[in-house]
């Protein structure tokens, strides 16, 4: 049965190691998560981006920083939606962004009445991160099929792989996406949508957010994960 996965407030480095636990952990069905943030902001950057390069972009009130498991560019959480899906396929990356955007973005036409827009085919050096691994801000630089309001980027996110288990990372950015439940239920509609399932809430194992706790620590708030490029 699909899962809409609960969790208590968590920091950024719980965040990104609960993701990948869940991933690794294979489920036999797809596995939504709304993140619940613990106060003040955070900031994620791509698996490949250049820590040094983001630190320098990155202004001292941003909060911490982590390395995502999934790649992308830099994105500043603090009043975004975050999201994961945790789903298992064999559509390669750019077919999964294009089809699940699609979706949500249905989803956010008909119950947020967002004029939400694909984005067309963009030259590579508009890609975020840029080249050679310097800091890129997701949300400065549109790409493919991220959904934009007003030419405005407001929803992109980042896949990897877990052998035929795949981990989606989305953030979506618009006045009210944390806080007016219009934004979670379109985002949830539009995955359910496009994964054909129906998604039954229910509190995380607490074998599972101990994982998570435990690989935050050993990990994702480490210097040997956040500045290892």
């Amino acid at each position: 049965m699909a899962q809409h996965i609960l969790t208590p407030a968590l920091n950024v480095f719980e965040h990104m190691a609960l993701d990948e636990v869940l991933a690794q952990t294979v489920p036999a069905a797809p596995v939504l998560r709304f993140y619940h943030w613990t106060a003040g902001p955070a900031v994620t950057f791509g698996y490949g981006q250049f820590y040094d390069s983001v630190r320098a972009q990155t202004p001292p009130q941003a909060g911490p920083l982590c390395r995502r498991p999934t790649g992308g560019g830099m994105v500043l959480h603090g009043e975004d939606l975050t999201f994961s899906l945790v789903f298992q396929t064999g559509h390669k990356p750019k077919e999964i962004y294009a089809a699940l955007h699609g979706a949500i973005e249905r989803a956010l036409l008909e119950q947020a009445h967002l004029a939400s827009l694909r984005q067309g085919a963009v030259p590579a050096s508009a890609y975020a991160p840029q080249q050679n691994g310097a800091a890129g801000g997701c949300f400065v630089n549109p790409v493919q099929d991220d959904l934009l309001v007003n030419g405005q980027k407001i929803l992109g996110g980042a896949i990897r792989r877990f052998g035929s288990t795949v981990l989606y990372q989305g953030s979506l950015q618009c006045a009210g996406a944390r806080t007016n439940p219009v934004f979670r239920r379109a985002v949830g509609a539009g995955a359910a949508a496009w994964l054909g399932v129906a998604f039954e809430a229910r509190p995380a194992a607490q074998e599972v957010l101990a994982a998570a706790r435990a690989l935050a620590v050993s990990q994702y708030q480490t210097a040997a994960w956040n500045e290892k490029f």
